[in-house]
């Protein structure tokens, strides 16, 4: 086997014992960002998102806004933990989808729009897709991909395998 050769077959060596950790860490920023748009939704408060949700005409407002805050809430938490990703990814990926389709849609895809730069600092236009989609995209990753080491769904497995 030629230098050039061997380099090349470590190097994919190295690759696929640490590609696995890339969907922990997927997990970490995907869940926290739903964590993290919960929180925001509650800081608020919840009267605050219904009144936007009562805005875009969407039935029983207050229910629908802890019900979305619930979601992202506990399924942010289930797939930072790792644990029932492909469970907790159907109620995560219909809230994209709502969201994109009554709020983002018809803004285009890019989330980010200069609109001037002030002394105050840039001003940003509303976004639009493109976030609900990369969301979208990670969640299909995770489901198809599994969760990656230190999941409570291989610890559950684990142990379930132990007691058969």
């Amino acid at each position: 086997m030629k230098w050039s050769e061997r380099e090349n077959s470590v190097a994919v060596v190295n690759r696929s014992s640490l590609s696995e950790w890339s969907l922990f860490a997927l997990r970490l920023v995907v869940g926290g960002g739903f964590i993290a748009h919960a929180y925001s939704k509650l800081s608020r408060g919840p009267d605050a998102f219904a009144a936007v949700l009562h805005a875009l005409l969407v039935p029983v407002p207050h229910i629908m806004a802890w019900l979305t805050i619930l979601i992202e809430l506990v399924g942010g938490l289930a797939v930072v933990l790792g644990a029932f990703i492909s469970v907790a990814s159907v109620p995560l990926a219909a809230v994209l989808v709502v969201a994109m389709l009554t709020v983002h849609w018809h803004y285009g895809f890019n989330t980010i729009k200069l609109v001037a730069v002030t002394a105050a600092g840039p001003q940003f236009g509303p976004p639009g897709v493109e976030v609900n989609v990369l969301y979208l995209a990670c969640l299909i990753v995770l489901v198809l991909g599994g969760p990656g080491p230190l999941a409570a769904d291989r610890l559950l497995r684990r142990r379930i395998a132990g007691q058969v």
